[in-house]
């Protein structure tokens, strides 16, 4: 603690903090900044857009900082994109009643990050890069710590600490068809949850509608929000025949639906895929407003999209559940905060609206930070159990030291990663059945038990990514059997969880969350109350 009474902060990142997924976000941050818009509009949108899943009371406190907290990061440094009379420019996006999406041409998440970082710099703020959380350190139900490997130096560190604040992003990397990147593991959600964290809503997982045919490269919402159509193979604007309304801009459930729906029903090209086309925009616009969008089309599908229409098809994006907190970041354990991703406040409910998930991140994020050194300097500090530190020590040494570690096994973790990314892909996907979500329950605790078995990749140090890759992948296989339990236990259609076999959404019975547990036996679950105050559920059309 230094002598001003602030608390002392410092950043463990398994990557350098500038590789956060954050860099990969383009559409921009929703806030309420134009004269015809409204803080009441904006929150009936989310409000409607999470299918009356979400929690009103935090919906309220998001879309209020919004104005403030764009205000706050310009003064920072970052170049929001302007409107010719100097005001920040505003796009729509997906299920926004008004063009409510501020925006750094389509480098929005890019430029936010970066402006951050270096103000975390400016401030002292120290990083510890390529330091992987193993374990949260829990006694008695308070938080003392948390255990960490430093890849470089191939050496555990043991930490204690005040307050933790997990900032961990998603675990899209458990799904084969996915946006994200290599680094989005669930590690806090799962670290958090075998440390007695309850997790909230596993079952609802955001498909992006449009990502590059083959790769699954994210192409923005910001395209279809400049005005971008969708075609299918016979040259239809099919979206007019699901949301006649929005449009291109429905939410992401709805449109991303409706792409799998023509490509299953044969009018897709090549039944894999269909079209997003801005030929018609022209040069100029593409060029100004979506610059990394063209440069990605062109480097990775050979394809100018100002030109030449780009093949998409929708993928995995985003998770609206994560380790349960209030709208301060607290979680059930003391001492643990979580904001932004892996966190599920809940303000996204059963579906995410677009230029939702970073104004989540940076207004949670503040008010998470902001809380943590609010309490931590007027704190003791907790006292530490010897004997939980032997214990994470001992587990972490039976762990590299056990015989499987130099077992001759044909088997190895990047076998059954796939198979479990494919399994989550193909039958925890946009469309779900109650069949394939029982054999996928079955399919994922057959993967556990391999896992178990698996040798431990020990070898050559420091730099060992081949054992940091299987610490992931059971942290993977922890979170997709929650998500599979979760959505066969969810017998109605809400939002991203569509059942195909209960394709009606059911207020009486599942109007609630779904909140899972640790035991012995595997995941817990249980039912949450959802804070409804001004907007009573009602019909979701477009």
């Amino acid at each position: 603690m230094n002598v001003s009474g602030k608390a002392d902060a410092a950043v463990l990142s398994k990557v350098y903090p500038t590789r956060s997924h954050s860099g990969a976000a383009q559409g921009g941050f929703n806030a309420v900044m134009g004269e015809d818009d409204s803080i009441e509009a904006h929150v009936f949108d989310t409000v409607k857009g999470s299918d009356y899943l979400g929690d009103q009371e935090a919906i309220e406190v998001l879309c209020s900082d919004g104005p403030r907290v764009i205000l706050d990061l310009e003064r920072m440094g970052v170049p929001w994109t302007r409107a010719e009379d100097g005001r920040i420019a505003q796009r729509s996006l997906g299920g926004a009643g008004f063009p409510r999406a501020c925006f750094a041409a389509d480098f929005s998440g890019h430029v936010v990050l970066h402006t951050l970082y270096e103000q975390a710099l400016k401030r002292g703020v120290k990083t510890y890069p390529e330091w992987h959380l193993l374990e949260i350190l829990v006694d008695k139900g308070r938080v003392f710590g948390a255990v960490i490997y430093d890849l470089a130096r191939a050496r555990l560190e043991v930490i204690r600490a005040k307050r933790i604040v997990l900032a961990t992003g998603g675990y899209g990397r458990a799904f084969l068809k996915t946006t994200n990147g290599h680094a989005n593991t669930g590690d806090g959600m799962a670290i958090a949850y075998r440390a007695g964290a309850v997790l909230s809503d596993m079952e609802f997982v955001q498909f992006h509608p449009t990502t590059l045919y083959g790769t699954n490269i994210l192409i923005s919402e910001a395209a279809r929000g400049e005005g971008g159509y969708l075609r299918n193979a016979l040259g239809e604007r099919f979206m007019a025949e699901y949301a006649p309304g929005k449009m291109e801009l429905a939410p992401r459930d709805v449109v991303a639906r409706a792409i799998f729906k023509e490509i299953k029903e044969g009018r897709g090209f090549e039944g894999h895929y269909v079209h997003l086309d801005l030929t018609h925009l022209g040069e100029r616009l593409v060029a100004e407003r979506l610059p990394q969008v063209r440069d990605l089309a062109i480097r990775y599908s050979g394809v100018d999209p100002a030109r030449v229409p780009m093949p998409i098809e929708p993928a995995q994006h985003y998770s609206m559940g994560g380790v349960r907190t209030d709208v301060w970041g607290m979680t059930g354990l003391e001492g643990l905060m979580a904001a932004g991703e892996v966190a599920n406040v809940s303000v996204h409910g059963a579906n995410r609206l677009g230029g939702n998930s970073l104004l989540e991140t940076v207004v949670f994020g503040a008010r998470a930070g902001r809380k943590a050194a609010e309490l931590a300097p007027g704190e003791p500090w907790p006292d530490v159990s010897s004997n939980t530190v032997k214990d994470a020590l001992d587990r972490w040494n039976r762990l590299c030291l056990a015989p499987s570690a130099h077992s001759r096994s044909d088997d190895d973790q990047f076998a059954v990663r796939r198979e479990m990314a494919t399994i989550m892909t193909n039958q925890v996907g946009v469309f779900r059945t109650g069949v394939e979500l029982e054999d996928a329950v079955a399919r994922l605790e057959g993967l556990r038990k391999r896992y178990r078995d698996l040798p431990v990749p020990v070898g050559p140090q420091p730099f060992n990514y081949g054992l940091m890759d299987y610490i992931e992948v059971g942290h993977l296989l922890d979170l997709s059997e929650i998500i599979a339990r979760g959505a066969l236990a969810r017998r109605e259609s809400r939002g991203a969880h569509y059942r195909l076999d209960f394709p009606q959404r059911d207020d009486r019975n599942w109007l609630h969350h779904t909140f899972a547990h640790t035991t012995d036996r595997g995941p817990e679950f249980s039912a949450g109350p959802v804070s409804i105050t001004r907007f009573q559920p009602q019909e979701r059309g477009y």
